[in-house]
């Protein structure tokens, strides 16, 4: 079989209705991903729905969709099922059940992906699952231009820190140089991408903030949000986006650790590192997964004993890093 780039490049152009979805509680990375998908397919006047079980982040309403966002696929009458930025099929949420494998690409840049799809294109060497989406826009013809730059702009960004994290490539940068060049205007974008925070989202980070707590020496750096929180200050899930990386900017924090309540009862857990530190297998060996730098999943269990621990299972590793 060619290698599953070229082969989902042939895909796309021989077929005709297409589905383009991503995990649920979708990202900026996986709503900019499928925004991008949907423009490319698009420009090749092919039929296309985009679906999600999750509905866009209010963050990303000013974000243009080539189409609106569905909940379901409007029927099983597609040739090809693209799905993006999701590390497996569960983080499809209420979707997997909706999708046929043999029917299914993946492209998506998950450490630990076990490919689920006919066509499985997995790499983790990439900073954003959009840069993918960039690269198969070129392999098909269709120029980083218009909205679809915007997209692709947006998941990039939102992914890799706006090109601060040691996953950024040069790929990722040259890309976006292209699109620059194509005019994109990155000042707009990224203004749009930053400043869309409302009082409530203040009011959670200010209370969250104020009991982010240290461990391992000064290396670990804890975040917990509970569901009472949600409740005063009138958020909710999607204000927690960037949260955890206000811990990694204490000077000497080597890994950090946000544990939020879940209202059905356990908790959703994100985890965030720089330099040697490896937090995907600390992720790993609670079910979860990711990336070495960035990784997450979900425990059964109490917002205190899913904290305490994930503090332990970190400082187990910042330790040998620190030597």
């Amino acid at each position: 079989m060619p290698d599953p780039r070229s082969e989902i490049v042939r895909r796309i152009r021989a077929g005709q209705s297409f589905l383009v979805a991503a995990h649920a509680s979708p990202d900026g990375d996986a709503l900019g991903s499928t925004a991008a998908m949907g423009f490319i397919l698009e420009a090749l006047g092919k039929t296309f729905w985009l679906i999600n079980d999750s509905p866009a982040p209010p963050q990303y309403g000013w974000l243009e969709l080539p189409a609106p966002l569905l909940d379901q696929p409007p029927s099983d009458a597609y040739d090809l099922a693209i799905v993006l930025d999701c590390g497996d099929a569960p983080r499809l949420g209420g979707l997997e059940g909706h999708l046929d494998p043999a029917r299914t690409v993946v492209i998506d840049h998950h450490l630990g992906n076990p490919g689920f799809g006919a066509v499985n294109w997995i790499d983790p060497a990439c900073g954003a699952t959009g840069e993918m989406v960039a690269l198969l826009a070129k392999d098909l013809g269709v120029p980083l231009t218009g909205p679809m730059a915007q997209a692709l702009y947006t998941a990039m960004a939102t992914d890799t820190g706006f090109f601060s994290f040691s996953g950024t490539t040069a790929v990722c940068l040259e890309l976006v140089a292209e699109m620059i060049r194509g005019g994109l205007d990155v000042g707009e974008v990224g203004a749009r991408i930053k400043n869309q925070w409302s009082m409530n989202r203040i009011r959670l980070w200010s209370e969250v903030l104020a009991g982010l707590s240290l461990h391992g020496h000064g290396q670990v750096g804890a975040i917990r949000v509970s569901q009472e929180m949600f409740s005063r200050t009138g958020t909710g899930p999607e204000d927690c986006e960037g949260l955890i990386n206000n811990a990694l900017r204490i000077k000497g924090v080597q890994a950090a650790l946000l544990v939020r309540e879940l209202p059905e009862g356990g908790v959703k857990f994100s985890l965030r590192s720089v330099g040697p530190v490896n937090i995907q297998q600390v992720a790993a060996a609670f079910g979860g997964g990711g990336h070495k730098n960035a990784s997450g999943g979900k425990l059964d269990t109490s917002l205190d004993e899913a904290e305490a621990t994930l503090i332990s299972a970190l400082t187990k590793v910042v330790e040998p890093a620190r030597g």
